[in-house]
């Protein structure tokens, strides 16, 4: 936060603490926190010209000034025009689909996409005639086949949840511009601090702040960046009649969090390194899903893509004769642990410890899990700040005392 213009070329652990809007009239060193439902205007003129407008604040539906500090800072770190916030990262990808698409419209998505997505485009906006195809993360032919005539966008997540499949950015922007599409970017995984997918040929990126951007599992936020023409005339007026605003303490604390952004990625991407490697060494682990080790097939894209780090998620698998014996199995080294925290979230300072088939991709069928990839002996890790060798540990406490 500053009194004056910030200067051109600051670095993104810089813009992570200092892009905001100006200070009130006292001064604040740490971004004020508004919290109100409307706003005073001088005089009725001022008021008619900014509700016609949308300059200004108005109404807090419209607009917020802790609100739009985050939405500057979160465009500074992407390197976008402009960003705007939702309520959540779902919420977000319902502005997107809302600003976007209409009846008739042709959508693809990577089949690997988190579980929610996946519902929203099929079943709920299935019911409004907006047609979605499912493709291969990793297969850039597929994508192209898969483009029709009405084609409008392209949406995918790198890496992926949970197997952590990477796309490349670059290939998809050239097929769906060469369509007259957009390209949009789930990032909420890598962040900005590992890879800028406009920078890649992205148009639209998406983020759940409830995730990286806050950084400690304390409040659900979402937005999309883009370009000023996009986010002013396509996704602005959608939050201002569907509602689905970022409230201002959501917000404040958002932007508390984007301020140890870069430090905490890399310290988690750092532990989420040495746990993959020692699990690959443990005898009872089948498969490590983790773009940092050699051993992921998309590791060399994933290198380019995301700065040379791989993140902070990773996923390993049990194997088991039958589905249920390896769910047995990730449910016993789950329910052993004594350190780790049993939740869906990720990006938390806390390591997470959770089963993709029966939580965040519990409502798809067994048939889109299996396409997916999400076996049942498929356990997912969102590496925190603990000491590594506590991590190790508590996992052990399982891994040691599987059934034979």
């Amino acid at each position: 936060m500053t009194d004056k213009s910030l200067p051109e070329g600051l670095r993104p652990e810089t813009l992570a603490v200092r892009t905001a809007i100006e200070r009130s009239q006292y001064g604040e060193n740490s971004e004020a926190l508004y919290l109100t439902t409307g706003f005073v205007q001088p005089d009725a003129a001022t008021s008619a010209a900014r509700f016609a407008s949308g300059e200004g604040y108005t109404y807090a539906r419209t607009s917020n000034p802790t609100v739009t500090s985050f939405e500057q800072r979160l465009a500074a770190l992407e390197g976008t025009e402009a960003a705007i916030a939702a309520a959540s990262g779902m919420g977000a990808i319902l502005m997107m689909i809302m600003g976007l698409l209409k009846a008739g419209d042709h959508v693809i998505l990577s089949r690997s996409m988190f579980g929610s997505t996946l519902s929203l485009f099929a079943k709920e906006f299935g019911k409004f005639g907006v047609q979605t195809d499912f493709v291969s993360q990793t297969d850039v032919d597929e994508w192209r086949a898969a483009v029709r005539p009405n084609t409008r966008l392209l949406f995918a997540e790198t890496p992926t949840n949970p197997l952590t499949e990477v796309c490349d950015i670059a290939a998809l922007a050239e097929i769906a511009h060469a369509a007259g599409a957009l390209l949009a970017v789930d990032n909420a995984f890598a962040t900005p601090i590992l890879q800028k997918p406009t920078q890649l040929g992205a148009d639209i990126v998406m983020h759940s702040g409830t995730k990286y951007l806050d950084g400690q599992g304390r409040v659900m936020a979402g937005a999309l960046c883009g370009s000023r023409q996009l986010i002013t005339e396509k996704f602005a007026p959608v939050v201002r009649t569907a509602g689905m605003v970022l409230s201002p303490f959501n917000a404040w604390v958002v932007l508390k969090g984007m301020e140890t952004l870069g430090v905490r990625v890399k310290a988690q991407c750092e532990n989420a390194l040495a746990i993959g490697r020692w699990l690959e060494a443990q005898s009872e682990v089948a498969r490590v899903y983790y773009p940092g080790l050699p051993s992921h097939p998309q590791h060399e894209l994933a290198m380019r893509q995301q700065s040379g780090l791989g993140g902070g998620v990773l996923s390993f698998e049990l194997a088991g004769d039958t589905p249920e014996a390896a769910r047995a199995k990730a449910f016993h080294v789950i329910n052993s642990c004594r350190v780790l925290s049993i939740a869906t979230n990720l990006g938390d300072t806390k390591t997470i410890i959770s089963h993709p088939a029966t939580t965040s991709h519990g409502r798809l069928t067994e048939e889109q899990r299996q396409a997916a990839g999400i076996c049942q002996g498929v356990i997912r890790l969102a590496v925190g700040l603990e000491h590594i060798e506590d991590i190790q540990d508590d996992l052990l406490r399982g891994l040691h005392t599987l059934p034979a």
